[in-house]
């Protein structure tokens, strides 16, 4: 009967709730989102220079995105899941 008892106890939880992994999958597609316009750009040929590289998606939108979606990371790793 103890033993029953015990392994009632001891059932599995997860770390996160729902609210948690939504705000983490929203985040991880920022940051991706972010990345993807990061890239492209370059040249084939490396003695010709390729003025796309510092276009304002690269310089400034690509990781401004990054930093959202690290911030919304940081959100959903430090949401209560339980509080309503």
């Amino acid at each position: 009967m103890g033993e029953k008892k015990r392994k009632d106890a001891t059932k599995p939880t997860f770390v996160f709730g729902k609210k948690n992994y939504k705000f983490m999958f929203i985040g991880l597609a920022c940051i991706a989102l972010g990345f993807m316009l990061m890239a492209g750009g370059g040249s084939d040929d490396p003695n010709v220079f390729n003025p796309e590289i510092f276009s304002w998606r690269r310089i400034r939108l690509a990781p401004t995105l990054v930093l959202i979606g690290f911030g919304i990371q940081i959100y959903a790793i430090l949401l209560n899941p339980d509080k309503k």
